[in-house]
């Protein structure tokens, strides 16, 4: 025998009732998504320069008042440039096995809304740096937006194996921001600065680019490592570090440092340089084993904070 439903009241919907969701854990999670797609662990590397960088500039520690506004804007500048990265590059980041999970690929956050919470962080940064800290820093984070976005994202990611060589450029441009922030313009120190993360990127990078090179294939970005022979990306890797190190050293008589730097940058630099070469030994025989590209990569992290850190204490030293 068969039975028939109640009638549902007039204007109920036929779907079951869903359980309600607690409001505090969507908004927490939806907060989390914008997070993500600034890219925190970026802009917190990016920071680790730009403070010492200050210091160096002050001789000794800068308003702290001044400090906390170079910092906040330089990282809603870096999560703005980031947004718009995430935005331009969707496509990408849902063929690759490391990108896949970003809010923008998995739905939890629209295109259009990542592009305009990008612009807007970016209009609120460099209204607030040149508000609070002084214009020239305002300009040259401007820049480094550009750089970033339309520079390295829009024309060079896709096109050359050398992308992120020009393209990282704009990973160098808080030093330069830092020290206009202190002085309102820049120095030969400054521009020493800049020359260490410049040099400093490829060997950052490129380690990252060898260890997910079917990503970057299978996405259609040329980076090196994809179209070049893994022995080829070392040596080039060991150029730019020879380079980098170079700055660092001409760092001493340029801006006044101690031995104790002296010392820490080359030991800093002899070490990673090392890294470097035995990442290149077992590119041309891979007898000597694993390429372990990664722990180059990290050892890059690691060099940089230890430099950076070693930029401020030395201001401290007596002569």
């Amino acid at each position: 025998m068969r039975t028939t439903s109640p009638a549902a009241p007039a204007g109920a919907s036929s779907r079951p009732a869903e359980p309600p969701v607690a409001g505090g854990r969507t908004l927490r999670r939806r907060f989390g998504a914008y997070l993500a797609l600034t890219k925190p662990r970026v802009i917190e590397l990016l920071l680790v320069t730009t403070l010492p960088t200050m210091i160096l500039a002050q001789g000794g520690f800068p308003p702290v008042g001044l400090v906390l506004a170079t910092l906040v804007g330089g990282a809603a500048a870096a999560g703005s440039a980031n947004v718009l990265n995430c935005y331009l590059d969707r496509d990408i980041d849902q063929v690759m096995n490391r990108t896949k999970r970003r809010p923008l690929v998995t739905g939890e956050i629209t295109p259009r809304a990542a592009l305009v919470f990008g612009l807007l962080l970016g209009v609120l940064s460099l209204t607030w740096l040149a508000v609070l800290v002084n214009v020239p820093s305002a300009l040259l984070t401007g820049g480094a937006i550009l750089i970033y976005v339309v520079g390295y994202t829009m024309i060079l990611k896709r096109r050359t194996p050398q992308n992120i060589v020009w393209g990282g450029a704009a990973g160098c441009m808080p030093v330069l921001i830092g020290w206009s922030a202190v002085t309102g313009g820049l120095s030969w120190a400054a521009v020493l600065l800049f020359g260490i993360i410049f040099f400093w990127t490829p060997p950052h990078y490129w380690p990252l680019s060898m260890k997910f090179r079917k990503d970057y294939a299978a996405a259609g970005v040329p980076m090196l490592p994809v179209v070049a022979a893994e022995s080829k990306v070392a040596r080039e890797m060991i150029a730019y570090t020879l380079a980098m190190i170079a700055c660092s050293l001409l760092l001493v008589p340029v801006a006044g440092m101690t031995w104790v730097y002296a010392v820490v940058a080359t030991v800093l630099g002899g070490w990673f340089l090392w890294s470097c070469i035995a990442l290149y030994r077992r590119a041309e025989d891979p007898s000597r084993g694993k390429l372990r590209a990664m722990s180059v990569f990290h050892g890059s992290i690691t060099y940089l904070s230890l430099l950076s850190v070693a930029v401020a204490v030395d201001v401290f030293l007596p002569l």
